[in-house]
């Protein structure tokens, strides 16, 4: 066995039997690269990835490269879940040779650590107009041995191309310089954000653009909220349609529940089988916010089919993650393989025959017909379910009642997956993120808001209370990244801190525990300490005190997970007005007009970036409800789609914060809205609420 034995990482495990000898991302293995002088091969990749598993099944267990790798490299095995920093050096390092990337990535480094060659899979032999793995092995041992300067000088120019990337969306603009006779921050920035995002919408499946199909749950955030202060109705209908879309394609586990990574085409229906935990947070935070859209929204009719999928969508992804994500003490797990025996996706594909093998046959034909289930299949002679109509349209071809039919098939549903269950499983990743399960603590409080249930609040403090204790350590509790078999490692990065600030505002916001306010102050105090560069206004994704990377970079897109700048600049609002502190709003805008223009010429790959810009251009709603029956009427107010609201809560008049300051109340409960803590004239009924809310521009 390799020196992965030693590690906690489910994926650095599944290497530990490999021939190679693995060295985790250690000190000792950089001091072996420097006493003898070898390049280092890092390979990076994770545990729910398909062709990670494909290359070390054809490469890394095959003997004969194995010897080849250990004679001439210091191997190093990176799970980039474990560490993103290290990832998105070296991912930008092959991006930057190669125009792509992907996993397993494959990175060759100087023994210093800089980069001087990179890919991603190559196969065992040579193939896909790409060399064998073998091939590039021989060919980049005989350059470090004859060419090793211009490896060298190779590695020092993609370090600086790093360098001068990090800089290349950042434009600084004057707050107070006019743009086309708007200021700054304009209702005009915004529509030109939604026109940009029109561009690339696909109006038959929902989602932007072509194969693959991500979710892309912050842009559909935008659509949202640019529709309610807009009323652009095109807006809302894409944020909806893109929602429907996925629920009823094959990315969504129509039996267990949950959502696969993307989908590999358009329509949503063959999915990438692996389950992340992140994006099923993403997800569950955006259809609750569908959801409290369309149940609030009085003047729009018709929509309490679309409401109830949402709701229905949101209880099945959240039993999921409860039911199979959840750690004995309360975190959550990582991810869900895409494999399982070995073949991706195996665990989740049906049969018409293995289906009508489960059901009876009338049940096994109503059931075939709602998923889509045919005799010769939709993926590889196997079917991924599906929902070709919606229970309604279906219904009433069918001349049945929505309530019978969706009870026949929720009765098939448990049939199949009491089936399912005895196939064996997708590996789990079973360690626990800190900045994913902020992810998930966030999801939890918006979807109780959105629903009510009691057990989500507590699953939301349970789980935060799980990471503070165990990933929160030290005289200062500085935070770790990751946590396995009660043990945490790896600094915590930019991503971590931030998701979490925002996490504790959350769950402040649902229990209006102040407990929880002040430790996001505690950890935004550290943050600005650790993370922020005066330079530029914005924030490494590394600590000032880590030491183990080559470079400190600053990630500024949103992508599959937001970036920690701009939810970052989601934090300093919020918390400049919760705790009145004036200094950090104004870092907040100095970081949006530094990426503004960027963000108005790609908001598709900047979509948290354009919600914090149009909390700018419609400031934050101070809601303060002051009187006997305050949290009664906070609960009613929370059920509402309000975007960029806070909420300040007490039974008695009181000065603990600054939103509540000054306020009397009453046994009916008055409802302050202020904005920059200028209020209007209070009000007591939430009729009253409503009917300046809806005057809200």
């Amino acid at each position: 066995m390799n020196q992965l034995q030693h590690e906690t990482s489910p994926y650095l495990r599944q290497h530990a039997n490999n021939p190679v000898e693995w060295y985790a991302w250690k000190p000792e293995a950089f001091e072996r690269a420097r006493a003898e002088q070898k390049p280092i091969l890092v390979s990076i990749g994770y545990s729910a990835c398909h062709w990670c598993h494909v290359m070390e099944r054809e490469s890394f267990e095959n003997p004969d490269v194995a010897a080849f790798m250990n004679e001439r490299f210091i191997n190093i095995k990176v799970d980039r879940e474990e560490r993103p920093d290290v990832d998105a050096i070296y991912m930008e390092a092959c991006q930057i040779l190669t125009g792509g990337g992907g996993w397993p990535l494959n990175c060759f480094l100087t023994p210093d650590g800089k980069p001087f060659f990179a890919g991603t899979y190559y196969p065992p032999r040579p193939a896909y107009n790409r060399p064998s793995w073998l091939q590039v092995l021989q060919h980049l041992a005989n350059i470090w041995e004859t060419k090793r300067e211009t490896a060298v000088e190779q590695a020092d120019k993609i370090l600086e191309y790093i360098r001068r990337n990090d800089a290349v969306f950042l434009k600084k603009q004057d707050s107070e310089i006019e743009l086309s006779g708007d200021v700054a921050f304009s209702p005009a920035m915004l529509e030109t954000i939604f026109q940009k995002m029109r561009d690339q919408f696909d109006r038959v499946h929902g989602g932007f653009g072509g194969a693959p199909k991500f979710p892309s749950t912050m842009a559909i955030q935008y659509l949202l909220n640019f529709h309610w202060y807009s009323g652009n109705y095109e807006a809302l209908e894409h944020a909806l349609l893109s929602l429907d879309k996925m629920i009823m394609g094959g990315m969504y586990d129509q039996l267990g529940g949950g959502f696969a990574r993307y989908a590999t085409d358009r329509e949503w229906l063959v999915p990438h089988f692996e389950k992340m935990l992140y994006d099923n947070a993403l997800l569950i935070s955006v259809l609750a916010d569908a959801y409290k859209l369309l149940q609030s929204a009085t003047h729009m009719t018709g929509q309490a089919a679309r409401a109830a999928l949402y709701r229905e969508t949101i209880e099945e992804t959240l039993d999921f993650v409860l039911r199979e994500m959840t750690h004995p003490q309360g975190g959550f797990y990582a991810a869900l393989d895409a494999d399982s025996e070995g073949e991706e996706g195996k665990y989740y594909v049906w049969t018409k025959a293995e289906i009508e093998s489960v059901l009876p046959a009338a049940e096994a034909a109503l059931f075939c017909a709602f998923y889509g289930v045919t005799d010769t299949g939709n993926w590889e002679q196997t079917n991924i379910l599906w929902r070709p109509a919606t229970y309604e349209t279906f219904a009433a071809q069918n001349e049945l009642a929505v309530d019978v039919l969706k009870e026949k098939l929720r009765a098939s549903r448990v049939k199949l997956f009491q089936a399912r269950s005895n196939r064996p499983p997708p590996g789990l990743d079973d360690k626990v993120l800190l900045g994913w399960n902020a992810l998930v603590c966030s999801a939890l409080a918006n979807a109780y808001t959105a629903m009510g249930k009691a057990e989500y609040r507590m699953a939301a403090e349970r789980a935060l209370t799980f990471v503070l204790e165990n990933m929160a350590l030290g005289d200062d509790a500085r935070l770790y990244h990751t946590w396995k078999d009660d043990q945490p490692q790896y600094q915590a990065v930019l991503d971590d801190y931030a998701f979490l600030i925002m996490a504790l505002l959350d769950i402040w916001q649902i229990t209006f525990n102040s407990e929880y306010l002040t430790l996001a102050e505690k950890y935004t105090e550290q943050v600005l300490s650790y993370f922020h560069d005066p330079d530029s206004g914005l924030f490494f994704f590394t600590a000032s005190d880590q030491t183990d990377v080559v470079i400190r970079k600053k990630d500024l897109y949103d992508n599959a997970t937001p970036s920690g700048n701009s939810t970052m600049v989601h934090v300093l609002q919020r918390l400049g007005i919760a705790l009145d502190r004036q200094e950090w709003r104004e870092i907040a805008v100095d970081m949006l007009l530094t990426m503004k223009s960027t963000v108005e010429r790609y908001p598709l790959s900047f979509e948290r970036w354009a919600g914090a810009l149009l909390n700018e251009a419609y400031p934050y709603l101070e809601i303060a409800i002051v009187g006997d029956n305050a949290f009664e009427k906070a609960r009613k107010i929370q059920q509402q789609f309000i975007p960029n609201r806070l909420l300040a809560v007490s039974k008695t008049v009181t000065d603990a914060n600054p939103l509540l300051a000054g306020k009397p109340g009453e046994t009916d409960a008055y409802i302050y809205i202020c904005r920059n803590y200028t209020c209007q004239r209070p009000v007591q009924s939430l009729k009253e609420f409503d009917q300046l809310i809806r005057a809200k521009n």
